[in-house]
């Protein structure tokens, strides 16, 4: 991808502090991801406003149930985390 330079302001703390933690070589490649971080979550905001507007905004018992299936996923995940670091690999697919 071609790049090009610009002028941004920034507040002098925050971009020193991470210069200090990504050295100044990787500052520009770690804006970048910032950014693109951030266009991707103002994208996912534009489709929520989308959809609510299509379908109306999801009720209390949707997002308590979206929760709970979040929860049971992040659960399953770390399972699989302790799993692969105890050497077990009982749930993978294929292991053992």
């Amino acid at each position: 991808m071609a790049t090009k330079k610009y002028t941004v302001t920034l507040p002098e703390e925050l971009a020193e502090e991470i210069r200090r933690e990504v050295g100044a070589g990787n500052f520009s490649a770690y804006v970048t991801r910032a950014i693109e971080r951030q266009r991707e979550q103002d994208r996912l905001g534009e489709l929520v406003a989308w959809l609510e507007e299509e379908h109306g905004p999801l009720t209390e018992a949707e997002l308590a149930e979206a929760e709970a299936e979040r929860r049971e996923h992040e659960r399953h995940f770390a399972a699989l985390e302790a799993d692969a670091a105890d050497g077990d690999g009982s749930h993978y697919p294929m292991a053992g």
